[in-house]
């Protein structure tokens, strides 16, 4: 992520210990031309610390667990035709 915002700030400032940090890491991203390319890396790559794309560690889980059950539910939708 050569052209984010966070490349202007320590690694550290990303992997906060509290609520205020995780804040001050999404205020960071929130501008950020690469937030969503960072979002989709971390969720693709199962990354489960730090602020990425400007989602914390539980926002990912949440739009991972999502993307799981809409998939299971596109996946249970689909019918398919059976020669009788």
């Amino acid at each position: 992520m050569a052209d984010g915002n966070c490349r202007l700030h320590p690694p550290a400032t990303f992997f906060p210990s509290d609520g205020v940090g995780v804040d001050r890491a999404r205020k960071i991203c929130r501008d950020c031309p690469v937030a969503t390319a960072c979002l989709e890396y971390a969720l693709d790559a199962r990354i489960d610390h730090g602020v990425w794309g400007g989602c914390s560690e539980r926002e990912r889980r949440r739009i991972s667990k999502r993307r799981r059950e809409d998939a299971l539910i596109a996946g249970a939708s689909v019918s398919v035709d059976v020669p009788a």
